[in-house]
């Protein structure tokens, strides 16, 4: 072999040897990064309290064009549940895309805050278990991803955290591809927290 073909075989191989370990450190990188990511936080600012479907469609960030927007709304009108709980399932049932709010999920949502209307108002910015969970306003509300809140496509888990519970709690939500909006599909943020003051015969 001369020496010109030597050295075409050992650049064919050295080439061969680097794609094939850039290739396999690609895939690598791909399997062990499938479902994580930077976590990322949304705050958002709302005047009021919507009471009704007309008064949520007219907050920006009922375009749903992002699930934080989703999650952030849907903990917002569900501070309405002691003024009206039918006018929060009429609410949800906006936010909920598709699908309507079916009798288990209003009896879900029924038997978490019948007598605990607090509960949504605790993931609100300045709600306290020693103020009774009074928010300052603007309603300030901040929604978080985790390294795997977006394992599946079209489909994600965001946390909202109450200033009575230890940990953040989650709500569910799905994305309708043709439109890109987010819709709220499980609300898991409603379990019992530190009652406030006002409750607590102990306070």
């Amino acid at each position: 072999m001369s020496l010109f073909d030597t050295l075409k075989s050992q650049l064919t191989h050295t080439v061969k040897a680097n794609v094939s370990k850039t290739v396999n450190s690609a895939v690598s990188d791909a399997v062990n990064n499938i479902g994580k990511g930077l976590n990322e936080k949304a705050t958002f600012k709302f005047d009021a309290i919507p009471t009704s479907v007309e008064e949520l469609k007219a907050i920006p960030e009922a375009s749903l064009d992002t699930p934080y927007k989703a999650a952030a709304l849907a903990v917002l009108i569900l501070c309405n549940f002691e003024k009206s709980a039918e006018t929060t399932y009429e609410m949800l049932d906006f936010l909920n895309g598709p699908d309507d709010v079916n009798n288990y999920t209003r009896q879900h949502i029924k038997d978490r805050l019948m007598g605990k209307t607090y509960k949504p108002f605790s993931f609100f910015a300045g709600a306290t278990p020693e103020n009774n969970y009074i928010p300052t306003t603007p309603y300030t509300i901040t929604v978080s991803s985790t390294a795997y809140s977006f394992d599946e496509e079209n489909w994600a888990v965001l946390y909202v955290k109450s200033s009575g519970a230890d940990s953040p709690r989650g709500i569910k939500l799905r994305k309708k591809p043709s439109t890109g909006q987010w819709f709220v599909n499980d609300i898991q943020c409603l379990a019992d927290i530190r009652v406030p003051v006002a409750a607590n015969p102990w306070a």
